[in-house]
């Protein structure tokens, strides 16, 4: 009796976490990451991880209809066109403290390929009050032959990138567009263990494990730590005065770095104001919250959550989940497409105000 008794009780509770998501907008086209604005504007990524043509930026109307931002010309690239003022491969972006809205340009045509020259590989700002271009910082002159900028954090003057493809983290100063490569393939910034999303280790169109390195990163809410991982995990971190000491050398920046967390293979994270991580575990179709202490408790296990990449925290303390089924594309598939469409952002209430960096 007391094991039924218990058992109801469990599945009660799975039952109340599921109704919780919220299903927001939907989408016949994978995206990867979603931000939105104070008045509730909201701006989503398409990554075109196959190379395929459209719409890279998109601003989701009241009515669900998604439109080119900030405008067609911005999103109408292709192959062998000119990469001045286009999106070429957009794979990430977010409403900075500042305001703007950042987007990192990879400037790959597709999954394992590299940059393409001129300005393909870029940062681009758009003031969305005005939905005008305000700021394009090439980043060739920081870049590596392989490298694919992954993601952005920002804190005050400093822009914080991870490279995905060259392992290293990269320093930019958000005035003068200069920036510099640290930790580069440190154990820190190298995924050196499988990615595994659905119970299935990902592999390419070669059946090669696919391995992604520098990913993931956030700042606490003082600005002392930038955590970061690659993806498969773990979570490192570093103290910034080490980060922006230009005369420190790398084995010294390197003996700085701490093993913060063990986590998972992980499609996007986001970091509330008190300094609480949320991680997004693609195996097992979870969010995990990990407090500034290294302790983990679970948000929510349900199994729409397929591939839950970039996360975003709102100013009504709702914690948006885009759902991009990444994982199930031709190119990790062996050729064939297994992504069930339309694909979902969800949001969920987690009670927690955001930290906007």
């Amino acid at each position: 009796m007391k094991t039924a008794f218990s058992l109801f009780i469990i599945f009660s509770f799975l039952g109340s976490v599921k109704a919780q998501l919220i299903s927001v907008v939907k989408s016949e086209m994978v995206w990867n990451g979603v931000t939105t604005s104070s008045d509730g504007r909201i701006f989503v990524n398409f990554p075109r991880i196959e190379g395929d043509k459209g719409m890279r930026i998109g601003e989701v109307l009241k009515n669900g209809r998604i439109i080119p931002y900030p405008n067609e010309d911005w999103n109408n690239w292709e192959s062998g066109a000119d990469v001045n003022e286009k999106f070429v491969r957009s794979n990430s972006l977010r409403i900075g403290p500042d305001g703007l809205l950042w987007i990192v340009d990879t400037g790959t045509p597709s999954m394992g390929q590299n940059p393409l020259s001129g300005n393909a590989l870029k940062l681009v700002s758009i003031d969305i009050k005005t939905n005008t271009v305000q700021k394009i910082i090439p980043l060739s002159g920081i870049a590596k032959p392989s490298t694919f900028i992954d993601d952005l954090r920002i804190s005050g003057n400093t822009i914080y990138l991870t490279d995905a493809g060259e392992p290293a983290l990269i320093i930019l100063d958000k005035t003068t567009g200069k920036g510099r490569r640290v930790l580069g393939n440190q154990p820190s910034t190298t995924d050196n263990l499988p990615i595994k999303a659905e119970g299935k280790i990902m592999k390419d169109e070669k059946g090669s494990e696919v391995r992604i390195h520098a990913d993931q990163l956030e700042i606490s809410p003082d600005g002392k730590w930038l955590y970061f991982q690659p993806a498969s995990g773990p979570l490192w971190r570093v103290e910034t005065q080490y980060l922006s000491d230009e005369n420190l050398s790398e084995k010294d920046l390197a003996s700085k770095v701490e093993l913060f967390y063990k986590a998972p293979s992980t499609g996007g994270t986001a970091i509330d104001a008190d300094g609480n991580i949320y991680v997004s575990d693609v195996n097992k179709s979870e969010i995990i919250k990990i407090s500034p202490e290294g302790k983990e408790s679970l948000v929510i296990k349900d199994k729409r959550l397929l591939w839950a990449d970039a996360l975003w925290i709102d100013d009504n303390e709702y914690l948006w989940i885009p759902t991009g089924q990444l994982n199930r594309l031709a190119a990790f598939q062996n050729g064939k497409s297994k992504v069930e469409l339309p694909v979902v952002i969800y949001k969920l209430k987690i009670n927690a105000k955001p930290l906007r960096n």
